[in-house]
């Protein structure tokens, strides 16, 4: 399994989720003191040192794999920022993270995938997220990695590929702190999705029999009283 935005909340959480479950796992991510420290608390993981802001280096970063079972995008960059504040520069590394890069390191990928009949997880936004004032461009990212997961379930059906959006409402991480500082908005970590809740949920969706798969899936916190 390659899992990118290891080293954020939720990449964290999946990738310690399925080294607990055996699986063989690579982590993702730019920050590699941080990959090292992680690997060497998993079993069975090793590190894979990736900087999604460059998509036209992933090809010598990325392994050469025979098969590859599992492949979850969890990596996401979300500034808050009007339309007005918005420069062309940050535009183009929300959507070359959030977007781009997925669609290449998944093209890369797609002769071990479809060889294992495999299954590819995006991490997408909040369930219903659109137009979102002071966040177009993080809006913009999740619309357009939706038809990305949308176009690859088609074509790739032939395979047997499985491909599965996740639309997680509000998730326990650092990330997500900061977005709802920028916004004004409270954040209490307890009334959020905790990221080891979601990670059950990703490796749900990849334990379950071979005849059926769940192409999208909402995630919401429970409600307090």
């Amino acid at each position: 399994m390659l899992i990118t935005g290891a080293t954020g909340g939720i990449g964290a959480a999946v990738a310690r989720a399925a080294a607990d479950r055996s699986y063989r796992v690579m982590a993702a991510g730019r920050d590699t003191g941080q990959l090292d420290r992680q690997c060497a608390e998993m079993p069975g993981s090793i590190p894979g040192p990736l900087d999604l802001r460059s998509p036209g280096g992933l090809a010598a970063s990325l392994p050469a794999l025979d098969r590859l079972d599992a492949l979850v995008h969890c990596a996401g960059v979300a500034e808050v920022a009007s339309v007005e504040e918005t420069p062309h520069s940050m535009w183009l590394e929300t959507l070359t993270v959030n977007v781009v890069a997925a669609a290449e390191i998944t093209r890369m990928l797609l002769p071990a995938l479809r060889r294992a009949a495999g299954h590819v997880v995006f991490i997408n936004a909040a369930p219903g997220l659109h137009a979102v004032p002071r966040w177009s461009a993080y809006a913009a990212s999740k619309t357009a990695l939706r038809e990305l997961a949308d176009s690859l379930r088609a074509e790739e059906a032939p395979y047997g590929l499985r491909v599965t959006t996740i639309y997680p409402g509000g998730t326990a991480t650092d990330l997500l702190a900061k977005v709802r500082a920028r916004f004004g908005r409270p954040y209490h970590a307890a009334d959020c999705i905790q990221p080891a809740t979601l990670a059950s949920v990703v490796l749900t969706l990849l334990d379950m029999r071979d005849d059926a798969y769940l192409p999208e899936v909402s995630v919401l916190p429970t409600p307090r009283r």
